[in-house]
């Protein structure tokens, strides 16, 4: 049995800020960002967990890359 967190798109949205993410666009890619976790999770047959946190490591390492000049 796989268990969901299933977190809400304002919590997601506040954390994608606090990885970096602009404000301005945080609740748009948060729900984006939950729309596309769904999709892998059925695609993929991972749980909802496993895909959100593939999906947000992902976004941090574009995010460091960009801080970083690459």
């Amino acid at each position: 049995m796989q268990s969901d967190l299933r977190i809400n798109q304002a919590k997601l949205a506040g954390l994608l800020v606090a990885m970096g993410c602009p404000q301005e666009k945080s609740t748009e890619m948060a729900s984006q960002l939950d729309k596309r976790a769904n999709q892998l999770a059925t695609q993929k047959g991972r749980s909802y967990d496993e895909a959100l946190t593939h999906l947000l490591k992902l976004m941090q390492q574009g995010w460091a890359a960009k801080e970083r000049g690459l």
